[in-house]
């Protein structure tokens, strides 16, 4: 009897990119909620936490020195000023979370996506969201209701240039539905967990069930 208790795998980096207003966080938190070894990533900030943030569940949250201090021991997997602040992915959690055999999902920047590739080509699955129409991501910047119009405007003026670089991924989804979208991004999940390379259990129970010795049929 061959032993299929032991499947342990590695996990993977599920890096998930789209312009503003796409859909990725939606998508991303619904798979997160729907995947209890699916776990998103948390990023190290220099920023001040805001009221009812908590430090390792939102952001891990280190002072200037510490942050340089990690970037000097090369602890990111990548990292980024961004509008006065410093945000970086800590390498070694997510690194033990894979060994582990558990997957981590990236809310991401294309470039921030490019810089994890490159440091782990071998582990990552790259999905690009976009937008049906740009009119249509428009009116959905719009209808959040969050934002001024002069920085609906920047959003969409960045989608532009964010949007190119669908082709340095993996996968690429249209979310001109949603339902529809997220069964597109589950079937990428579940198909990329299965792939030999992540599943090194498979060699030892191909060789156990080829050790069964079974009279052959006539």
């Amino acid at each position: 009897m061959t032993d299929l208790a032991n499947r342990r795998r590695r996990g993977l980096m599920l890096l998930i990119s789209s312009p503003s207003g796409a859909g990725k966080t939606s998508l991303s938190r619904q798979l997160v909620a729907d995947h209890p070894d699916l776990a998103l990533s948390v990023s190290a900030t220099t920023r001040a936490p805001r009221p009812g943030e908590h430090d390792g569940r939102e952001y891990h949250f280190v002072d200037r020195d510490r942050f340089d201090a990690m970037v000097a021991a090369d602890e990111f997997l990548e990292w980024a000023h961004v509008h006065e602040h410093r945000y970086g992915t800590p390498r070694a959690p997510v690194m033990a979370t894979l060994a582990e055999g558990r997957d981590v999902l990236f809310d991401i920047d294309w470039q921030g996506a490019e810089a994890i590739s490159r440091q782990a080509p071998g582990d990552v699955v790259r999905v690009f969201i976009l937008p049906p129409s740009m009119s249509e991501l428009s009116r959905r910047l719009h209808a959040r209701a969050q934002d001024h119009e002069d920085v609906i405007q920047r959003r969409l003026g960045r989608a532009y240039d964010e949007i190119p670089h669908w082709q340095s991924y993996d996968y690429v989804i249209v979310n001109d539905d949603y339902d529809r979208a997220y069964a597109e991004l589950l079937h990428i999940y579940q198909a990329e967990r299965l792939r030999q390379a992540r599943n090194p259990w498979v060699a030892g129970f191909v060789d156990a069930l080829l050790d069964e010795k079974l009279e052959r049929p006539r």
